[in-house]
């Protein structure tokens, strides 16, 4: 997710999801089943692009873990 604010671009950066998902042993096939999400919302947040919180709240269920280790809040200037 991309928006200016400020003179600055704020990042959500899902980055940790995959390193999550690894330390899980978790594939995105394994999460899709898991979570009940499909493969675009995996195209998303792999771009980083906006995501509801009920699928946020679905992976975080799905892999037994908090927000923080999905996802991180990046500002970029």
């Amino acid at each position: 997710m991309k928006k200016v604010k400020m003179g600055g671009i704020v990042v959500i950066s899902f980055d940790k999801l995959w390193k999550t998902m690894e330390q899980r042993n978790i594939s995105t096939y394994q999460l899709r089943e898991k979570c009940g999400i499909d493969s675009k919302t995996i195209r998303r947040l792999r771009a980083n692009e906006n995501m509801e919180t009920k699928t946020l709240d679905k992976l975080c269920t799905a892999l037994d873990c908090r927000l923080e280790d999905i996802a991180e809040f990046i500002k970029k200037d």
